[in-house]
């Protein structure tokens, strides 16, 4: 079945790798409706089995996703109010932490606040060497509402995290290549091939080891190491009993390429 698109997210699946396009022009921001087609298209990659990666990405040269819609954000009325604004973008971000596929972000330009928590939600991201980065929010007056003040520290570290959202400021592609955040700088035109090739370079391992090392770096990461440890042993075994375990480990001692089945 094809993925559903709607008027500001595009969904589309070649070649194994699902392409996600937030395409709410001129600066993609992220509205409640936007949220909602985002949270639909993750709900459908979760339920498709012929994705084996996924690139997101904003439509344009003009920005990944500038942030959260603004107009939005001033009509906030009460506590209760920004609170579920708050709840509706974290709750759409983990759908996409916790598929079993890899998502990369391809950040084509700027992005800041929402769009930055966006893609710290992804497992990977490759930038355009003339992005721009930061959680701005404190210029506002507010503070990140969909993970900023909890993904951004795991990633660049608590210091940097807190020089970041404190300050407001806006860091260029190569600092955040610098502190970890993004995996990857290459050209701004080159930003969305470069995504692409890694998904397929990931699409073309076994989907039963990928899955399993998602599974064990995400329920790891939060946990004190032997725990972590534990978690890493229970996917090991989940993996060795699969086909394509056995295949892998075949081809390597034949000394050919594993052809992978998924199982």
């Amino acid at each position: 079945m094809p993925l559903p698109s709607g008027e500001n997210v595009k969904a589309s699946l070649e070649e194994r790798v699902a392409l996600i396009t937030i395409d709410h022009r001129p600066v993609n921001a992220l509205n409640r409706q936007t949220l909602e087609e985002l949270g639909k298209v993750a709900d459908a990659l979760a339920a498709e089995p012929a994705a084996k990666a996924v690139v997101l990405t904003g439509a344009g040269s003009l920005a990944f996703v500038a942030g959260a819609d603004i107009k939005e954000v001033a009509q906030l009325a009460s506590p209760e109010q920004a609170k579920a604004m708050a709840a509706l973008g974290q709750a759409v971000f983990l759908k996409l932490q916790r598929l079993k596929l890899p998502v990369i972000a391809a950040i084509n330009g700027v992005c800041l606040g929402g769009g930055l928590e966006l893609a710290m939600a992804c497992h990977l991201r490759v930038s355009g060497d003339r992005a721009r980065f930061g959680q701005p929010e404190v210029n506002l007056g507010i503070i990140p509402g969909w993970g900023g003040t909890q993904r951004l520290p795991r990633l660049i570290g608590k210091a940097k995290a807190f020089e970041w959202i404190l300050t407001g400021d806006v860091y260029t592609a190569q600092e955040a290549l610098r502190l970890g955040l993004v995996n990857l700088v290459v050209p701004q035109d080159q930003v969305l091939k470069a995504a692409k090739d890694l998904a397929k370079k990931i699409a073309g391992k076994g989907a039963v080891a990928v899955q399993q090392a998602l599974r064990a770096i995400e329920d790891g990461a939060s946990l004190p190491l032997e725990q972590g440890l534990a978690k890493e042993a229970e996917a090991f075994g989940d993996v060795a009993k699969s086909e394509d375990s056995k295949e892998g480990v075949r081809a390597f001692l034949e000394k050919r390429q594993p052809q992978f089945k998924d199982r």
